[in-house]
């Protein structure tokens, strides 16, 4: 019965265009993890370490990213930076052109900004998760607190963090449905466009879901691969050390 109303042949016709999309789709989500790495890092270390100011900053931050819907985000950076453009223009006397910004580019920014709140979060905790004790063994052999964090802490926290990473970036993939809310033309926006022009929605969502899913899953396959190499190699270090 559920076959009979489903057109399979126009759906499996039109992968090919969906699939389309996957570049702008991993394009956003490879850039925002990238990023978000970066800033979700010196955001931790600034929480960990209480800098003045910077620490009550990160913390508004934070609590604000996360207690707003990504939607709304995206939608603040594609009507707020060209106002904000403007403002400069007139003020500055700058040259700016908002027009000539792709949409990517808003997608870039919403998406970094909106990771690194929680991948903050995720390293703050994974830091927190390793001994005390290592860093001040390594003040004891002479290191800096910056040679511990880089040589001993920073690659122990980042085998904790790396399931909640990866679970970070298998959501950022799935959350990029919301892109074409910004004229980001990724794999949910070709599906509605063909959707809306053959009144076809309920195969084009299904076919759009087939292409995340199916990407979701190499990713996970590939995050569950590095988590074991890396524990592995953990526990190599862990006996030459012990021996």
């Amino acid at each position: 019965m559920l076959l009979s109303i489903i057109n399979l042949e126009f759906a499996i016709e039109q992968i090919p265009e969906v699939l389309k999309g996957v570049p702008a789709t991993l394009a956003i989500a490879v850039v925002a993890m990238i990023f978000g790495l970066i800033f979700g890092l010196l955001i931790a270390l600034c929480r960990i370490y209480k800098l003045p100011v910077l620490n009550r900053l990160f913390i508004v931050y934070i609590s604000f990213i996360r207690g707003t819907p990504l939607l709304v985000q995206l939608y603040v950076f594609f009507y707020g930076v060209p106002v904000l453009l403007e403002f400069l223009n007139e003020q500055v006397g700058t040259n700016f052109d908002a027009s000539n910004i792709s949409p990517l580019i808003y997608a870039f920014i919403a998406y970094t900004l909106n990771t690194s709140a929680y991948q903050a979060e995720i390293f703050r905790s994974s830091i927190n998760a390793i001994s005390a004790g290592q860093m001040e063994a390594a003040h004891s052999v002479g290191m800096t607190t910056a040679q511990g964090l880089w040589r001993i802490i920073l690659p122990q926290a980042f085998v904790v963090a790396l399931p909640n990473l990866g679970n970070t970036f298998i959501g950022l993939i799935k959350a990029t449905s919301l892109a074409f809310a910004v004229k980001v033309v990724e794999i949910m926006a070709i599906a509605k466009i063909i959707a809306n022009d053959g009144y076809r929605f309920l195969e084009m969502y299904l076919v759009a879901s087939l292409v995340y899913w199916i990407i979701s899953w190499v990713f996970e396959v590939l995050f569950v691969m590095a988590e074991k190499r890396m524990r592995r190699y953990e526990e190599r270090i862990e006996g030459e050390a012990a021996s």
